[in-house]
């Protein structure tokens, strides 16, 4: 089967979530398909990002967004109802060259990641198509609606406005994905029930732990220039720190993952080591004794808890995290859902290695027994089980 594969971003580095699930995607279905990928980029693609790809690709095609074409998408959003995300990676021109590059190669199903690309396909009806809607975009952006001032006023219009184009963009496709039931649920769609669920997995021989003496005591990993993430690394800074001292004062914790912006950048102490992203992101992991996400905001499944949680790093996170990764609390990973309950938490594993240890190793079984990119990749291609017109 030919399958064209588009993305809004080159899917690699794998240093975002949405370029984690797409490599590992496209790296199953080449063992039995011919995948064309065509990426929207507003990056420059290296050398080396290209050559990873086509070890697994028939052909590759990359479509670069200049910083003027970008600035030129933005103000447009000011003046139709798309959400700015689906604005920012649209060009007309480019849509004409992808239409005719996909006539071209005569795919037998084309495959289309995020609602941010879906309006390049609104049109197509000459093959059949997925949509990967990975996370609910709205759920995440209205998480983010919070204070007073301008911020708050583009989170709410960005929020309608996804809210709405999720439920529109379902109309253009034939069969449709998420990473989630949680997600899928918050999905505005009449016919949501008929998404599929097609969860993360998780390479279990490249994530294993190999460093039995850590330096830090808290490890947070991730993009460092995301929402979510910066909220949490906020949260660790300004309402735990203080506290995790009064009971070891030379507590060490590790802040690592690319692109970290000025907000995460002023937090670097004594006690927190800021660290930019690395090319063995497991060095990061085992250099921690306990993993350390409170995430209170974005939606998904967490693949920084995947890792971990391969790694037998025993992991202290969230409610809103677990929905939909959905591990047993205190048997694979803990839950805490203030500051009393995080630094308790802490505090006990950090006294009780065996505690830490039962922990880790239950997370690591969970995650080998839920989580398989193999196995998600062919309830994939099942659904892509769709005849030609």
């Amino acid at each position: 089967m030919d399958i064209v594969f588009l993305t809004s971003r080159f899917p690699y580095p794998l240093n975002k979530g949405d370029k984690l699930r797409a490599y590992h995607q496209i790296k199953e279905l080449s063992k039995s398909h011919s995948i064309h990928l065509i990426s929207i980029s507003d990056q420059k693609v290296s050398k080396t990002s290209l050559e990873e790809l086509e070890k697994f690709c028939s052909s590759v095609h990359i479509f670069q967004l200049s910083k003027s074409k970008i600035i030129f998408n933005l103000l447009r959003g000011l003046f139709n109802n798309k959400p700015f995300q689906v604005n920012y990676f649209f060009s007309n021109s480019f849509k004409k060259r992808i239409i005719n590059l996909i006539n071209t190669i005569n795919p037998d199903h084309i495959f289309c990641q995020l609602i941010r690309c879906a309006w390049y396909l609104k049109d197509e009806y000459n093959y059949p198509k997925t949509l990967d809607y990975m996370d609910a975009l709205s759920k995440g952006m209205e998480r983010r609606i919070e204070g007073s001032g301008w911020k708050k006023l583009i989170f709410s219009i960005e929020f309608e406005r996804l809210k709405q184009f999720e439920n529109l963009s379902y109309e253009f496709f034939d069969k449709h994905t998420i990473i989630s039931k949680t997600d899928r649920d918050y999905i505005p769609h009449e016919k949501k029930e008929s998404i599929q669920v097609i969860p993360n997995g998780i390479d279990t021989h490249y994530f294993k732990t190999n460093n039995p003496d850590p330096k830090y005591d808290l490890v947070f990993i991730g993009n460092l220039s995301y929402a979510p993430n910066v909220d949490a690394v906020e949260y660790i800074a300004n309402h735990l720190i203080a506290k995790l001292c009064l009971f070891k004062p030379d507590i060490k914790i590790l802040i690592s993952g690319s692109n970290p912006s000025k907000k995460i950048l002023k937090h670097a102490s004594k006690n927190i080591t800021i660290q930019d992203w690395i090319p063995d992101i497991r060095n990061a992991y085992n250099n921690g004794k306990i993993f350390l996400a409170p995430l209170r905001i974005g939606t998904g499944l967490q693949n920084k808890l995947l890792e971990a949680m391969s790694l037998e790093l025993p992991c202290i996170t969230t409610k809103l995290a677990n929905m939909a990764l959905g591990a047993k609390n205190k048997k694979e990973l803990i839950v805490a859902e203030n500051e009393k309950e995080f630094v308790e938490n802490i505090e006990e594993l950090l006294n009780n290695n065996v505690l830490r240890q039962q922990i880790g190793t239950n997370a690591r079984s969970f995650v080998k027994s839920n989580f398989n990119w193999e196995k998600s990749t062919i309830d994939l291609m099942n659904n892509f089980s769709i005849k030609r017109t």
